[in-house]
């Protein structure tokens, strides 16, 4: 775990990994909600294998993130 610890901490372009990782997880997810959002107002159509990918991306992306958030306390 300390592998993971150091690589989450180490600053890069000011912040650590860990904000990146998050600040991406918050993007995927605001993502996968405006693809359903759009579709059922009708402004356009996503097919749902985009979100059915963002949303595995999503999950991926938040799992990577609490791992790296996890290792600090183990």
């Amino acid at each position: 775990m300390s592998i993971i610890r150091q690589i989450s901490y180490t600053y890069f372009l000011g912040f650590p990994v860990i904000a990146y990782v998050g600040i991406l997880t918050y993007v995927l997810l605001v993502l996968t909600s405006l693809t359903m959002i759009l579709n059922r107002k009708r402004l356009t159509r996503f097919p749902l294998k985009y979100h059915s990918r963002l949303a595995l991306l999503t999950f991926l992306s938040a799992s990577v993130h609490a791992v790296m958030a996890i290792s600090l306390y183990v």
